[in-house]
């Protein structure tokens, strides 16, 4: 009788640039199972070809065998989804949809039947609008992008790049959003402590899900929320609009110059600095928020532990890391995919030092790491804010064996493949 657990896992970390794309493959002795992980990138390697993520699509679907058993987007920012947007049937999403996923695991924010006012999937339990600030977030990213075009002289290029790196990961991507909620017929929408929705396609592994926490269990997840915190961004989106779209001349009868007068330009120079830094901190304010919605998932199969956490950060792990068996379960991590692409807000120092398989000695027990990451697209070092985070990568060297997509510097080379015995 065939076993119904798997023997082996093989993981491949794929070179998606400033993303995350990863195929997990369960071996069991009848047949394989697949599951894809986020597929998504805001920033090619410069070596990269330009067709990259469709070579990756490509790739995934011939690893696979043309089926996918599942597809987990942990958030819907750009660099973890956009690889599932579809072409006229020729796009890299096109390809994985003909893989056809047996189920599509989303984090709870992303339940098409929530109400704009929801604090959990499917259900409405508090007045304040959390699924339906984070739509007037993409209203926001869109007004500023467009009004970043007029401030390329008034900012330093450090914060005019990372404004429309943030900008753009904060995008609706609609086509990938609208691409997976058709590719299953079913869908999972999922919260701490929530079934994953991968039980019935993994059978012998099981699946925590640690993340996000739904608003009921913490409103640590909404960072932005004070007192008006989800109108506040709703508003913004409006005011967004009016900038965008507003036609004809304030005060069509005043008098107007081509080019400001002498002795305007340096109180413009000035406004346009203290804008380009009240933007800045607005749309980082945005990507934490969205960030924290993102699926914390652990597997366990055989005597392994396999951590994907997104690009979940501290707000959403403090829920995570509040509940003892949670503690308990994540002590023996034997892989752990390095949250938010080696930021150091996103692998806390009380996670870190949790995991008992960290050593400053190679051994059969090592815990290993993987980060798919680019550097110089987030962050300033100056202000020990980069991604990957120098600190933390140090330490991850020093006590893991660490393995970094940026190795991945040739066009024939686009994964790295690791395997797992499960017995």
């Amino acid at each position: 009788m065939p076993s119904t657990k798997p023997h082996k896992l093989t993981l491949r970390a794929y070179q998606v640039g400033f993303g995350d794309c990863f195929l997990l493959t369960f071996h069991y002795t009848n047949k394989d199972r697949h599951v894809l992980i986020d597929f998504g990138s805001t920033g090619l390697p410069k070596t990269a070809p330009a067709d990259l993520m469709l070579r990756v699509a490509t790739d995934i679907k011939e690893q696979c065998g043309g089926k996918l058993h599942a597809v987990v987007a942990t958030h819907r920012h750009k660099d973890h989804i956009s690889g599932f947007a579809t072409s006229n049937g020729k796009g890299s999403g096109d390809i994985i949809a003909s893989c056809n996923p047996d189920v599509v695991i989303q984090p709870w924010t992303e339940d098409p039947n929530a109400k704009p006012d929801a604090t959990s999937a499917t259900r409405l339990s508090d007045p304040k609008s959390f699924v339906g600030a984070l739509d007037s977030m993409h209203s926001v990213s869109e007004s500023l992008l467009s009004e970043l075009q007029g401030l390329r002289t008034g900012i330093s290029r450090t914060a005019f790049n990372q404004l429309a790196f943030l900008g753009e990961d904060n995008l609706t991507n609609k086509s990938a959003v609208e691409n997976l909620m058709n590719m299953s017929k079913r869908h999972f929408y999922v919260n701490a402590g929530s079934k994953s929705g991968l039980e019935s396609v993994l059978p012998g592994v099981k699946t925590v899900v640690m993340g996000p926490p739904t608003v009921d269990q913490s409103n640590t997840i909404t960072k932005m929320r004070s007192k008006d915190a989800d109108e506040f961004w709703h508003l913004l989106g409006l005011a967004g609009q009016a900038i965008v779209r507003g036609k004809g001349n304030l005060f069509p009868r005043a008098e107007t110059y081509a080019a400001p007068p002498a002795q305007s330009r340096w109180l413009i120079r000035r406004m346009q600095k203290l804008r380009g830094e009240q933007m800045l901190e607005l749309v980082r304010a945005l990507d934490d928020v969205m960030n924290n919605t993102s699926v914390i998932l652990l597997f366990q199969a055989g005597d392994k532990k396999f951590l994907f956490p997104g690009d979940a950060q501290l707000e959403n792990w403090s829920y995570a890391l509040s509940q003892k068996k949670t503690q308990k379960l994540l002590r023996d991590v034997n892989v752990y995919k390095v949250g938010h692409h080696g930021s150091l807000n996103a692998t806390p120092k009380s996670l870190w030092a949790l995991f008992n398989n960290r050593s400053a000695t190679a051994s059969a027990k090592r815990l290993q790491t993987v980060v798919s990451t680019m550097a110089g697209k987030h962050g300033s070092s100056s202000k020990g804010t980069e991604v990957p985070r120098s600190k933390l990568v140090d330490e991850l060297k020093k006590l893991s064996n660490y393995f970094t997509t940026q190795d991945l510097r040739t066009k024939s080379i686009i994964r790295k493949d690791f395997e797992f015995d499960l017995t």
